[in-house]
């Protein structure tokens, strides 16, 4: 059976290098066709017996899901974000824990190992690897509060909110209005088939549009896109894909960038994205490559990611980020998804000018002058501005 490459891989790019989803009526006004024109890293931890080292704030409570083996879907953990910190809450007493001598913690950047000595037996109540976002290990402090075993990490970046202890597709959904601030996604790959389903499915989640090029461009030309290609050729529907992606771009502008989707694009030869020349609103958003992989694992996929980068040998390779897959399987269609927003949430922290940056592009009209913004005025056909025309 197709899978996903286990864990996902995921590669950001740098970014300065290069509900229904059917569509009822057409959502781009100003397009017109015809049918001819158509582990651990650190373990270094502090230990505090004082319930007045830390205050308390308002918990969320969930459910530790698969990180306690212990009465696996009883066991419970309260989450707190404070700003510079994150805080867990256990609730220990019933496991016999009395002393910070039966508590073991260790925590790396990006990963927590939490166990309790019960009964003389070492039980796990968290492992993960896979935090939120980064922490900085050497400032955990960790302490018993009544009957609760509190544990406080410091964020590395204090200004994202984090919705969880853990990266998951809750904590990203949830997560991403404050990271893509109203930033549209574009995807793109081989398959339109793939790219539509977890457009769909990620559209859904994080409260945006979902759109399909090729259901646009059909309801324009009347006729299926194979067909379209068929009669007329690639480069026909790649120009017709481009012109969709041309009007989207300037809903956007003229709604104040306010516009939220999610648009999967055509696959194959005959997709805008394919051709280099035709980037140029794709450019309005952030751009997904869903990228088959010929990889045995996650460090291959990765290498695999980073060799076609510097080939450049597809348009593809203009796409912000890149998630590798490992053939196809529907059922696996959230975790795509889950996949795009981890690397979408990368690049933005790694970025954090990416934002507003894609912003200023749409306001100065999509000219193609991406990464690099010229002042406004600047005349795309001649590559000057309007005071040296």
């Amino acid at each position: 059976m197709a899978s996903l490459i286990s864990p996902l891989a995921i590669f950001p790019l740098n970014p300065n290098s290069a509900h229904n989803s059917s569509i009822t009526e057409n959502p781009l006004p100003n397009l017109r066709l015809s049918s001819k024109t158509h582990k651990l890293l650190s373990r270094h931890f502090l230990r505090s017996q004082g319930g007045s080292v830390l205050r308390r704030r308002a918990s969320v409570s969930c459910r530790s899901l698969s990180l306690s083996p212990l009465e696996s879907g009883t066991r419970k953990y309260e989450f707190s974000d404070g700003g510079t910190e994150v805080e867990l809450r256990f609730h220990v007493a019933s496991l016999g824990v009395e002393s910070p001598s039966d508590i073991f913690v260790d925590a790396g950047d990006s990963s927590l190992l939490i166990r309790v000595k019960s009964s003389g037996t070492l039980r796990t109540l968290m492992q993960t690897d896979c935090l939120f976002e980064r922490i900085k290990p050497a400032e955990t402090i960790w302490y018993i509060d009544e009957d609760q075993l509190v544990i406080n990490l410091k964020k590395h970046e204090e200004e994202l909110n984090w919705p969880d202890i853990m990266e998951s597709w809750e904590s990203l959904r949830i997560a991403a209005p404050q990271l893509l601030k109203g930033t549209s996604i574009y995807i793109v790959g081989e398959s339109t088939e793939i790219n539509e389903e977890v457009a769909k499915v990620l559209a859904i989640g994080i409260g945006y549009t979902p759109l399909s090029t090729r259901e646009v461009l059909e309801k324009c030309a009347g006729q299926p896109v194979d067909s379209w290609v068929s009669t007329e050729g690639a480069g026909p529907v790649a120009e017709a894909e481009a012109l969709a992606l041309q009007s989207l771009s300037s809903n956007h502008k003229s709604c104040g960038s306010h516009v939220r989707a999610v648009v999967a694009t055509l696959g194959g030869h005959h997709g805008a994205a394919t051709w280099h020349d035709k980037w140029r609103h794709l450019y309005a958003g952030f751009t997904v490559w869903l990228s088959k992989s010929e990889a045995a694992d996650e460090a291959g996929a990765r290498e695999e990611a980073r060799r076609n980068m510097e080939e450049g040998s597809l348009a593809y390779t203009k796409a912000d980020v890149v998630v590798k897959l490992e053939g196809w399987d529907e059922n696996h269609t959230q975790k795509v998804a889950q996949g795009c927003l981890s690397a979408l949430k990368r690049l933005v922290l790694s970025e954090k000018k990416l934002t507003g940056k894609k912003s200023l592009y749409v306001r100065l009209g999509c000219r193609g002058d991406w990464p690099n913004i010229e002042p406004p005025g600047w005349d795309p056909s001649t590559g000057l501005g309007s005071s040296s025309s």
